[in-house]
C-alpha cells in the first residue's frame, strides 16, 4: 500500500533527503553508515501530527526548519525516556531517568535550524491551538491551562508520566496496527495523551504564569540536574540561587512553574524513587540505602519512604 505523501512530515522528507535514504510507509531507516534505529511521522489533517525519533547517528545533523512560519500556532508536547530501556552491562547505581513530557507554546519552538542530534528517543506530538480550544466547552480553565491554550507567550511545563499514561504511549512505540488504521489509531492515542495531560496540568494551582525566555529556562533546568545529581545533599534555596544568578524568589517561583512542584518536595520526590531503585537491585540494605542518600536518623527514612511508597523500606525490599 503506497503511502499518501499529505501524511509525511516534511522533516522527515528533509531528513531522508540529507541522508540519501527512501521513507517507506511514513518510515525512515537510518542507514548503518549513518548510524541506526528509525524516524517515523504522521500528519494526522491540518491540526495534529506526531513525529517518533528513536536512532542514534554517528554525528548530529542540522536541517533548516522550513516550517517556521507554521509553528506560530501550534502547541509541543515532546515525550522523553519513553522506550524500553536497552540493557547493558555498565555498573549504575543511579536510578533510570523517569518518563516526562514536555509541554511548551510554540514561542518556545521556533528555531530556525532543527538539530538533530546524535542520539534521540522521544515522541513529538503538535497540536493547533485554537483546534485544542475548540475541544473545550467550558471557560473556566486554571491559568495554567488558559496560558496553554491562548499561545501568545514563552511557557514551558515538564510533566512527569505515570503508567496508565505510559501504557498509551506504549499502544503507539508498538506499531501492532494494521496499516489502514493506523493514522485513525494513531491520531486517537495522540488526542488522548493530550487529554490526560492537559487534565494533570489542570490540577496545578498556579494563580499566576511568568512568560520564560531561553536563558530562564536553561537556568532552572541546570537547578534540577544539580539536586538530582546529588541527592544525598538537600538542597539549599539560597545557595542555588546564587549559583543560578537568580533571586531565591524567582528561582522557586520559576522551578515550581515549570516542574509543578516546590524544590524541596521534587528533590525528596526523587530522592525516594532512587532509594526504591536502589533497593530493588538488592545490593544495599535498608540502612546502607538510608545512609547513601544523606539520612542520618533511619527511623526518619523509613517514615519519608513510607510516606512516598506506601509501605516502609523492609517491607519495599521483600516485595520487590
Amino acid at each position: 500500500m503506497r503511502t499518501p505523501d499529505h501524511t509525511v512530515p516534511d522533516v522527515l522528507k528533509w531528513l531522508a533527503k540529507r541522508l540519501g535514504t527512501e521513507i517507506i510507509q511514513r518510515k525512515l531507516q537510518i542507514p548503518s553508515q549513518f548510524g541506526s534505529g528509525y524516524c517515523t511521522g504522521f500528519i494526522f489533517n491540518e491540526h495534529i501530527r506526531m513525529l517518533i525519533s528513536n536512532y542514534e547517528l554517528k554525528e548530529n545533523v542540522n536541517i533548516e526548519n522550513k516550517a517556521l512560519t507554521t509553528t506560530g500556532k501550534m502547541l509541543f508536547f515532546k515525550f522523553q525516556n519513553v522506550f524500553p530501556e536497552i540493557e547493558t552491562s555498565q555498573e549504575g547505581t543511579k536510578t533510570p531517568d523517569l518518563p516526562s513530557v514536555l509541554i511548551g507554546t510554540s514561542r518556545i519552538n521556533t528555531d530556525e535550524v532543527i538539530s538533530i542530534h546524535s542520539n534521540t528517543a522521544t515522541i513529538n506530538i503538535e497540536i493547533d491551538a485554537e483546534y485544542l480550544k475548540g475541544l473545550f466547552y467550558s471557560s473556566e480553565q486554571s491559568p495554567v491551562l488558559q496560558s496553554l491554550l491562548q499561545n501568545s507567550q514563552p511557557f514551558l511545563f515538564e510533566q512527569i508520566i505515570y503508567p496508565s499514561l505510559q501504557s498509551v504511549v506504549n499502544e503507539i512505540i508498538s506499531n501492532s496496527v494494521d496499516e489502514s488504521f493506523k493514522l485513525f489509531f494513531l491520531r486517537v492515542k495522540a488526542e488522548e495523551l493530550i487529554c490526560r495531560l492537559l487534565m494533570e496540568l489542570e490540577k496545578r494551582d498556579e494563580k499566576h504564569l511568568y512568560a520564560l525566555n531561553t536563558k530562564d529556562i536553561q537556568t532552572v533546568y541546570k537547578v534540577k540536574k544539580e539536586i538530582l545529581e546529588n541527592l544525598e545533599i538537600p538542597p539549599v534555596i539560597g545557595e542555588l540561587a546564587l549559583k543560578a544568578g537568580m533571586s531565591p524568589t524567582k528561582l522557586k517561583r520559576l522551578f515550581r512553574q515549570i516542574f509543578g512542584d516546590s524544590i524541596f518536595s521534587y528533590y525528596q520526590e526523587f530522592r525516594m524513587k532512587e532509594a526504591a531503585f536502589l533497593l530493588r537491585e538488592k545490593k544495599y540494605t535498608v540502612s546502607e540505602v538510608g545512609y547513601q542518600l544523606g539520612f542520618t536518623n533511619l527511623s526518619h527514612f523509613s517514615k519519608i519512604f513510607k510516606e512516598h511508597l506506601g509501605m516502609n523500606p523492609k517491607q519495599y525490599s521483600m516485595t520487590h
